[in-house]
């Protein structure tokens, strides 16, 4: 399966992608880099590709198990290298659950099932990132 994304620059340092389904996004960088602060950085859209391809897949298993939950976030943080190129050498994947009588067991399970199995972008990040994952229960 190939996808593609076209990306058109847009003026200064600012760019729009679309995406398959026609959705677009912009991107943009720091005034301190030249930029507007009009669009994400390359680099948060990619902590925020991986808590959405994981978010995803923990809220259709949460779903299929008839979990309910009344909020769920995740946080995403990364900690770029030094030295050019600058890449996420290290990241840390919090995923948040709110509402009452939490079914711990089985959210931990739909956690588990998107990082040891399911999110394709959580394995693209292994393969240049340490990644760290945690559950937080916020019970009502």
């Amino acid at each position: 399966m190939t996808n593609k994304v076209i990306t058109h620059w847009k003026g200064n340092l600012q760019f729009e992608s679309d995406n398959p389904n026609g959705k677009t996004v912009l991107m943009d960088t720091s005034p301190e880099h030249g930029g507007h602060n009009s669009g994400l950085s390359p680099k948060a859209m990619m902590l925020s590709a991986l808590a959405g391809c994981s978010g995803l897949d923990v809220v259709s298993i949460l779903d299929k198990m008839k979990v309910k939950v009344s909020d769920f976030r995740v946080d995403t943080y990364g900690e770029l290298t030094e030295e050019h190129p600058k890449y996420y050498h290290s990241v840390s994947v919090e995923y948040h659950f709110y509402g009452e009588n939490l079914d711990e067991n089985k959210i931990k399970k739909a956690v588990d099932l998107s990082i040891e199995k399911y999110c394709g972008v959580m394995e693209m990040f292994r393969k240049f990132a340490t990644v760290k994952t945690s559950i937080h229960y916020h019970n009502k």
